[in-house]
């Protein structure tokens, strides 16, 4: 097994409040696309949410992305943040305000991980129904490496239709 790279399946989620939300979405997609290790398998449909954080804020645009990639999850987590700076993206002590582009890393295939830059399956994930929704159009019976549950599940749980509405079309995919 020396020398052997193993391809992970992973999930990320991305969201934009800030600017043109859509080429903001794009420009990450191609980047991630572009990045060596990195192979993109889906894109979920783009779904419209309200804002989760400190007002005023505009509405985000919400999906995930399955991959598979050969980086390792420090690497892929350096390489996240590289693409959202690259479209703008600053962060300030608050952890919710509104962003050109944001990249989680919600599941590293099933990988428990808890350091102090990353924590793999991503903590809230659970109580988030604007990643779950997107996610759960990927994978809906993909199985939470901790809760044990699916994520169809875990949409159904804290699905909320008023604030978490599926774009009729999308350019991403």
């Amino acid at each position: 097994m020396d020398g052997e790279r193993i391809e992970e399946q992973i999930y990320v989620a991305m969201g934009s409040n800030l600017g043109d939300r859509d080429a903001h979405l794009a420009a990450g997609l191609a980047a991630l696309r572009a990045t060596p290790g990195i192979e993109v398998v889906a894109v979920s449909p783009l779904y419209e949410t309200d804002p989760v954080g400190p007002a005023p804020q505009g509405p985000y645009l919400n999906g995930a992305i399955e991959l598979v990639t050969t980086l390792n999850p420090d690497a892929l987590l350096k390489r996240l943040l590289e693409i959202e700076v690259s479209q703008g993206r600053t962060r300030g002590p608050d952890r919710n305000a509104p962003r050109t582009l944001d990249l989680d890393l919600l599941l590293y295939g099933n990988r428990n991980l808890a350091g102090p830059d990353l924590e793999v399956p991503h903590p809230r994930l659970a109580e988030r129904p604007f990643v779950l929704e997107p996610l759960c159009d990927l994978a809906p019976n993909l199985i939470h490496p901790t809760l044990g549950e699916t994520v169809e599940v875990l949409a159904h749980r804290v699905r909320d239709n008023e604030a978490v509405r599926r774009r009729a079309s999308s350019a991403l995919l």
